[in-house]
């Protein structure tokens, strides 16, 4: 019997600061409506910041330039279907462009929020995860990499490599 190969899930997730308010996002979820960064998986063939930018629009309509890395989390998740789960999440900080052109936003959220710090510290059993204001107190604690910090490198037929 073939055995499947463990991998984690790998997630990007935006810190978005405007005017000391940051951009979050309600979402519904299997519990319930959650607070979140504008946040998704990586796809195939993309960039950690490419990945970044596509889910702020997607989840937000906001365009996010990322300057720098805040940090690499790894979060160990037991289901309630007993089947357990690890996310390893790359959190940006950068800024807020002007809204890209209006469209639906991704399936499951139900509008963006701007809220100060304290705001989100007083609403934490909403969050998605507890890494919503560890990398937010990360970010606020001036933690950051330069995007060069993390590399591509990619493999395939034509380099040979």
């Amino acid at each position: 019997m073939k055995q499947e190969r463990w991998a984690p899930h790998v997630t990007v997730a935006a810190v978005v600061e405007r005017e000391g308010r940051f951009l979050v996002v309600e979402e519904q979820t299997s519990e319930g409506l959650r607070i979140n960064q504008p946040a998704g998986h990586l796809e195939p063939g993309e960039t950690l910041t490419q990945a970044v930018v596509r889910e702020t629009i997607e989840e937000t309509a906001h365009r996010f330039v990322p300057q720098a890395l805040v940090g690499a989390y790894l979060m160990h998740v037991d289901r309630p279907d007993g089947r357990a789960a690890t996310y390893l999440r790359f959190t940006f900080c950068g800024r807020p462009e002007p809204v890209a052109p209006a469209g639906a936003l991704d399936e499951g959220i139900v509008r963006t929020l701007w809220l100060t710090a304290e705001e989100l510290r007083d609403c934490r059993e909403r969050h998605r995860t507890p890494l919503v204001m560890r990398s937010l107190d990360d970010y606020l604690a001036g933690r950051r990499f330069p995007l060069d910090f993390v590399h591509t490198h990619s493999v395939g037929p034509s380099n040979g490599k």
